[in-house]
């Protein structure tokens, strides 16, 4: 018999989904695991809304298989364990922020401290301010912590730090990772792809409703964005063009500016081969670029 901790918390297997003649999803797999931050990426209407739709129950597939938390989407037994922040979220703007995560524990047989709800969220402060008080942000940190305070053993968070200032962003980040490390799965949509990097052990790109890529961060980041590598030498740029793990080489004057991955033995190479070698850069290729380039070529 299989291990329970070892099943994926939630999974879409050669999913698809059709709106009229439109092909939303076309044969969609993706598997989330306890405990893992998964980033889900993709442009505007590339599948991301109707993927996550299919995980919480609000459409069903046309073919292929759903599973939360071993169940059926669908079935509210099934959605009981997760915690879920959508992009938008009407609340009552007379209750306090106090009582309206009061309201959502109430639903749950055992729910996290109030407190440690709003510590979580980074609302310590604003426990009795009126919801319709607050701004943009705050509004965001409270439905965090109704998200949260369940629980959960999967979260949804979608578009989670939309409105945030640095900060807030940067402890909601870490409240996420507390999470992550008790043992909660998340999967995060974001179209801020610093918070996808500094989040995500995962990352799955979709574009047109098929996934183009699934793999950890580093191995994504690595095979789509080679690292950048400037330097003042002479080094004849053809010659530099043939080692192994160069990708490109351009001159501009006495600078040469290399794309290359792995880059440690490449830059290792450069100062042996050239002991005149200055201003020597090397900058990482990041998931910003590792996107751009996927989702360039799928175009």
């Amino acid at each position: 018999m299989s291990d329970p901790s070892l099943l994926p918390l939630a999974s879409l297997q050669d999913v698809q989904v059709r709106y009229g003649a439109v092909a939303a999803l076309q044969g969609v797999s993706i598997a989330l695991q306890r405990g893992e931050v998964l980033a889900l990426l993709g442009r505007n209407g590339a599948g991301k809304s109707t993927a996550i739709s299919v995980l919480l129950g609000l459409r069903a597939v046309d073919a292929g298989r759903a599973e939360l938390l071993g169940g059926d989407p669908q079935q509210r037994a099934s959605r009981r364990g997760i915690g879920v922040m959508l992009q938008s979220t009407a609340l009552p703007p007379v209750l306090q922020v106090g009582e309206l995560i009061d309201l959502a524990r109430a639903c749950y047989d055992d729910p996290r401290p109030l407190q440690e709800c709003l510590a979580l969220a980074g609302l310590t402060d604003l426990a009795t301010r009126r919801y319709g008080r607050l701004s943009g942000g705050q509004q965001r940190r409270v439905q965090f912590a109704i998200a949260l305070c369940g629980r959960p053993q999967l979260l949804f968070l979608d578009e989670p730090t939309t409105g945030l200032d640095i900060q807030a962003r940067q402890g909601l980040w870490q409240a996420i990772r507390q999470l992550a490390g008790e043992g909660c799965g998340v999967l995060l949509t974001t179209h801020y792809l610093e918070e996808a990097e500094a989040l995500a052990q995962r990352v799955v790109v979709i574009e047109h409703g098929r996934v183009l890529a699934d793999g950890p961060l580093a191995q994504f980041r690595q095979q789509l964005a080679p690292r950048r590598i400037r330097c003042r030498s002479e080094l004849d740029a053809a010659l530099v063009r043939t080692w192994p793990g160069v990708r490109e080489v351009q001159r501009d004057g006495l600078r040469l500016q290399l794309l290359a991955e792995p880059a440690e033995p490449v830059v290792a190479r450069l100062l042996a081969e050239d002991p005149d070698l200055q201003e020597l850069e090397v900058h990482g290729g990041g998931l910003a670029d590792a996107f751009v380039e996927l989702t360039r070529e799928a175009a």
